[in-house]
């Protein structure tokens, strides 16, 4: 039966950001609805359930910062939090701060018409139902559209097939199973190194090699988590002040300017400090001069080469197409090590070709693997997809996909021209893909919730993007991955995806020039009444 009902706000996605957002929403005392896909809290944290999932940001600089209640009654157990325990704190904060009342669970919008004369959004959901809302708000996520390779005959296997974000929920047995890892990104590796020793036989079927760094956690004691608490303003401030958005900032001194012992002894030191200090805490020099980097390369390969035990198996595991950081880094533990397992294979998918599943496994270049279990850890239709996938409609009967069909175009990653009152907190062409996502999400609701009090100040109830003003920042964004060696790379974050037909070249989705400067553009544009957007009382 299809009902039909209204709020002012309705959001999409019950996530990092959903959550912070409908958070702010009701304390501005607005009526809001959140439509959720899965049966929990958390987003990409409910639903990535793979062995080894956690983040690499350091957990006190992945909390929410809005409550300093928040921040001194949650304790962190290790510096990078492992899924359980961040989906825990997600849950933590939506009964803290009794959120669920206001969230509608196990529905997915596949659906959202803007009526024009009505100035309302009609959302359609899996269920049938019909909401209509004033404002349309999503909080989809970045990295929730997974993406698979065609495989031929992979409906003939008779094993376990799946993406790692479909992990089943209820945990898989693998002792003594033989499986096969699709794909050495970040959630690659964290599922290679976790599984090796649980199963008979890993067969790891890389398609391009990775840089890798070490993770370096470690458990946080009492002391140190109290001691973290006492200075949370300074840490979200130095957060604030990184391009990153992460603890870690460039160093100060220029590559030329240290002699290459001095080079290498920074490298060291990063090298085995935690996090991603060996990529975001380096010479500002190495993402954006191609000798500085390929020194920083070969110190790296060298790590490589030292882990490994079977050199012709590192060299393989060495990336010869781009030069370390300049694609989103993975940070591992013991990944490198784990080819020197009697019980694991590295398969280079450019020497053998994988061609096709069997019922009883997958042929690489002429030869049959047999196989229990097959893992695609494959990535996902970053940044775009999660919107795209909902029949979006807006002016005129254009849909979002058409509207993006060369590319997203955005006005700062908020607002589309021709979608009016339709508002994404991480969209394309933000900088909150190339930052520390819960320091991103920060900036965007904070500007979203002050934009939505600035219209209601004014009796404001229409807000669209400009042309000019979108047009203005597709080219600023454009020019922000002009100086770093990113701009070439073969990577999500440059929209480069081979699982998906038209984006087998690189892609504009985020802005590369920084959260600081990210911050005082959009920052700017609320000081001059939302410039390069157009107001209206309808």
């Amino acid at each position: 039966m299809t009902t039909s009902e209204y709020h002012e706000f309705v959001v999409i996605g019950a996530g990092v950001g959903g959550l912070q957002q409908l958070t702010r929403l009701l304390q501005m005392g607005r009526d809001v609805l959140v439509i959720e896909a899965n049966a929990g809290v958390g987003g990409t944290w409910f639903q990535n359930r793979y062995p080894g999932c956690r983040f690499d940001s350091e957990s006190f600089t992945y909390g929410y910062s809005f409550s300093q209640e928040l921040l001194q009654e949650w304790d962190w157990s290790e510096m990078f939090a492992a899924r359980p325990e961040t989906l825990r704190y997600l849950e933590h904060v939506a009964d803290r701060f009794e959120l669920r009342p206001h969230i509608r669970f196990d529905t997915r919008v596949v659906a959202a018409r803007y009526d024009e004369p009505r100035n309302r959004w009609r959302v359609e959901t899996d269920a049938g139902d019909t909401v209509e809302c004033r404002f349309l708000i999503t909080a989809v996520g970045n990295l929730s559209a997974p993406t698979t390779p065609s495989l031929p005959g992979a409906d003939t296997f008779e094993g376990a097939m799946f993406h790692t974000r479909d992990w089943p929920h209820d945990g898989l047995d693998l002792e003594g199973a033989r499986v096969a890892v699709v794909g050495t990104g970040a959630t690659g590796i964290q599922v290679i190194s976790a599984i090796a020793a649980q199963v008979d036989r890993l067969t790891v079927l890389q398609r391009r090699p990775n840089w890798a760094a070490p993770l370096n956690n470690r458990p946080i004691g009492a002391d140190e988590m109290a001691e973290i608490k006492s200075r949370y303003d300074e840490i979200f401030a130095r957060c604030d002040a990184t391009p990153g958005g992460f603890v870690h900032g460039p160093v100060e001194e220029r590559f030329a300017d240290a002699d290459p012992a001095q080079r290498r002894a920074l490298w060291e030191r990063l090298y085995d400090a935690p996090g991603f200090g060996i990529w975001l805490g380096n010479y500002r020099e190495v993402l954006m001069d191609p000798e500085a980097n390929a020194e920083l390369s070969a110190f790296v390969a060298d790590k490589i080469r030292q882990r490994v035990d079977d050199p012709a198996t590192a060299e393989k595991l060495i990336p010869r197409d781009h030069g370390f950081g300049v694609q989103r880094l993975p940070l591992e533990t013991g990944y490198y090590e784990t080819y020197n397992r009697p019980n694991v294979e590295l398969v280079d998918l450019s020497e053998e070709p994988l061609e096709r599943a069997t019922p009883r496994g997958v042929v690489v270049g002429g030869r049959e693997i047999a196989l229990d279990v097959i893992v695609f850890a494959t990535g996902f239709d970053a940044i775009v997809g999660a919107l795209t996938r909902i029949d979006i409609v807006g002016r005129d009967g254009l849909a979002l996909r058409d509207a993006w069909r060369s590319g997203p175009r955005t006005a700062y990653g908020f607002a589309v021209p021709g979608f009016p009152n339709l508002l994404a907190l991480t969209g394309p062409l933000s900088a909150s893909g190339a930052t520390n996502f819960p320091r991103a999400i920060d900036t965007c609701v904070t500007w979203v919730s002050d934009l939505v009090q600035h219209m209601g100040d004014h009796g404001y109830t229409r807000i669209e993007a400009t042309a000019e003003a979108t047009d203005a920042w597709v080219h600023d964004v454009a020019h922000s991955h002009e100086r770093l060696l990113m701009r070439n790379a073969r990577s999500w974050f440059t929209g480069y995806n081979t699982n998906l037909r038209g984006t087998e070249k690189p892609r504009h989705l985020m802005y590369l020039g920084g959260a600081p400067r990210f911050r005082e553009r959009i920052d700017e544009v609320a000081r001059h009444g939302y410039e390069g957007f157009s107001l209206e009382r309808v």
